[in-house]
C-alpha cells in the first residue's frame, strides 16, 4: 500500500500536479487546498501586485481593481481585462462558483471571508504591515499558486528587497537623528488622512533615512486636522498618488507656513502597477525613490528610472521603455492610444 500511494504521488509531482495541501494564510487559519490554484479571485487591491511578482497574474479570473483606478495594472497585465470585475470590494460566491475559482484572497478582516467559505472557497486572509510580514505573504501567496515557478520568484523577489534595503541603509546608517528630516505622509486631502506607525509607510520612511513626522498615530489612513499638520510642521510632504496636488486643494493657504512647502519639498508619489507608497512589491523601488529624495547627495548614483525599467523586467516581464517609467514616476497614466 505505501509503495502505490507512493508511486501515486511521485507521478503527481512528475506530472507537475502538487497533491492536496493544508496552508496557513497570514492571519494563522489553516485553509485544505485540494490543488494548486489556477483560477483565482483577489478581493484586497494591493494584493494583485504579489500574483504578478510571482509571474501568476494571468490566473486571476476576479478582481476588485479596474481600469480607470488602476491602468499601469491592466497595460502591464492585459488579462485582467478579460478578468471578472466586481463592483466594489465584494464578489458573488455564485459568480465565482461559475468561474470554478480554486481559491480567493481577501484582506484580513473582510467580512465576505464568510460567505466564500460557505460556498466551499479556498479563502485566504492576506495582511502585512512591515517587510518582513509582506515576504511572508508573498511565500503564502507562491504556495498558493503551487508551482516550483512561484516559489522560486518569491525567493528572488524578497532576496532583491533584503538587497536593495542593505545597500539603502549602508548609506543611511550613520546619519544622527538631525540630519533624518521629519516626513509627513499625507494618503487623502479630501478628507485629510495620513498614515502613522505600524504601517508599510513607516517603514518605507525610516528605511529611506528619515522619520515619520506623524509617529504618534498607529495606523493606515488616519484622519487629522490641518492644525496637527501645522503642530507637526513637517520638513518633507509626500502627497500620496489619486490624492491631487497640495496647491490645488483647500489647504493650499493655511499650509503656506509649513515648513515643507516654504521649502518647496512637497512631493507626489510615484504610482505603476499599484501605488508605491501602499502595500504592494513596489515598496522595493519606493524605498529607493525616497531615499534619493531625501537625500539626494547621498543617492547621487542611483538612476531611479533605470531601477524602475529594471524591476518590472525583472518582475513583471514588461519592458518598460523610459518614458513609462518618467510617468509612472510622475503618477501618471500610460499614454493612451
Amino acid at each position: 500500500m505505501k509503495t502505490l500511494i507512493g508511486s501515486a504521488l511521485a507521478l503527481a509531482l512528475w506530472a507537475g500536479v502538487a497533491p492536496a495541501a493544508t496552508l496557513t494564510d497570514d492571519l494563522g487559519q489553516k485553509i485544505e487546498l485540494p490543488h494548486p490554484a489556477h483560477r483565482i479571485a483577489d478581493a484586497w487591491y494591493a494584493h494583485h501586485s504579489l500574483l504578478m511578482t510571482l509571474g501568476a497574474g494571468d490566473l486571476i479570473v476576479a478582481t476588485v481593481n479596474h481600469p480607470a483606478d488602476r491602468p499601469w495594472m491592466f497595460k502591464v497585465q492585459p488579462s485582467l481585462g478579460q478578468a471578472l470585475q466586481a463592483h466594489g470590494k465584494t464578489f458573488s460566491s455564485e459568480a465565482l462558483v461559475a468561474r470554478h475559482v480554486d481559491a480567493i484572497f481577501v484582506p484580513a478582516q473582510d467580512p465576505d471571508a464568510i460567505g466564500y467559505r460557505q460556498a466551499a472557497i479556498p479563502t485566504f486572509s492576506m495582511q502585512f504591515d512591515d517587510v518582513d510580514s509582506m515576504k511572508r505573504s508573498l511565500l503564502t501567496t507562491a504556495q498558493v499558486v503551487g508551482t516550483p515557478e512561484a516559489q522560486r520568484r518569491a525567493q528572488r523577489y524578497n532576496r532583491y528587497l533584503d538587497a536593495q534595503i542593505a545597500n539603502v541603509s549602508a548609506k543611511t546608517a550613520s546619519l544622527t537623528e538631525a540630519q533624518r528630516p521629519r516626513v509627513l505622509h499625507i494618503q487623502s486631502l479630501h478628507p485629510l488622512k495620513i498614515d502613522g506607525s505600524q504601517t508599510l509607510i513607516d517603514t518605507w520612511i525610516r528605511l529611506a533615512g528619515g522619520r515619520n513626522a506623524a509617529a504618534q498615530v498607529k495606523g493606515n489612513m488616519k484622519e487629522v486636522s490641518p492644525e496637527q499638520i501645522i503642530a507637526w510642521d513637517p520638513d518633507v510632504i509626500i502627497i500620496g498618488a489619486g490624492a491631487g496636488r497640495l496647491e490645488d486643494s483647500q489647504y493650499a493657504a493655511l499650509f503656506r507656513g509649513v515648513k515643507a512647502v516654504q521649502q518647496h519639498r512637497v512631493l507626489q508619489n510615484p504610482s505603476g502597477v499599484f501605488p508605491w507608497d501602499r502595500y504592494g512589491t513596489e515598496v522595493a523601488l519606493q524605498i529607493l525613490w525616497a531615499a534619493k529624495q531625501l537625500h539626494p547627495q547621498l543617492f547621487s548614483q542611483l538612476d531611479i528610472v533605470a531601477a524602475t525599467r529594471a524591476f518590472y523586467q525583472r518582475f513583471y516581464n514588461y519592458p518598460l521603455r523610459a518614458d513609462e517609467a518618467e510617468r509612472i514616476l510622475a503618477a501618471l497614466p500610460p499614454v493612451s492610444g
